[in-house]
This record gives C-alpha cells, structure tokens and sequence, in this order.
C-alpha cells in the first residue's frame, strides 16, 4: 500500500479493522480461548491496542470502553451470552501455546 497516501491508508486499515470486529461479533461462538491458542490474540488484547492507540493519540479510553467497543455491548453482559467454560482440551492447548512460547524466548 506504499502508493497510498497516509490518510488514504489509516482509512482503509480502520475499514479493515471494523470488519474484523464484525467478523468477531457474528462469530459469537469463537471464543477467546480459541482466539488465543490460534492466534496469540483475543478480543480482550483488541480493547487494550485500542486503549494504546487512544493513549499514544493524547485521547483516554478506558479498558471498559474498548472492550465495549470491541464487544458491541458490555464485557459481562457479552460473557453471560457466549462466553463458555474453557474445556479441559482448552487449557491444554493454551497451556501448552504458552509453554512453547516461553522455551522459544
């Protein structure tokens, strides 16, 4: 995207980003687990790099805020509708991501 202007670009990045929230929000049934051990990232990471970037912009954004943001409703209004127990494979799996995380340090 190097022919782009900067405006152009922040543009199209935030465009990018909106749709990852909605891909997120209409798949409800990923959960943050899942998210972690696929990705290394979860929604919960999404609200604190919006607070960072809020924050680097001079501008405050509490964590409640983005994750509200990222959510499309309150945090524990969104973990009392969807958001499940880990299952014991689950943890196994995060457990293990971290493990190998730390042995690649």
């Amino acid at each position: 995207m190097k022919h782009l202007d900067a405006q152009t670009t922040t543009e199209i990045e935030a465009a990018a980003f909106r749709q990852l929230l909605k891909h997120l929000d209409d798949n409800k049934d990923v959960q943050n687990i899942d998210l972690m051990i696929l990705a290394d990232f979860c929604r919960n990471c999404l609200a604190k790099w919006l607070m960072a970037a809020a924050e680097a912009r001079g501008e405050t954004l509490n964590y409640d805020q983005a994750r509200e943001h990222v959510y499309g409703m309150p945090y524990e209004q969104w973990k009392d509708l969807y958001q499940q127990s880990a299952t014991p494979e689950q943890l196994a799996a995060f457990a293990a991501r971290e493990a190998a995380k730390k042995g690649a340090q």
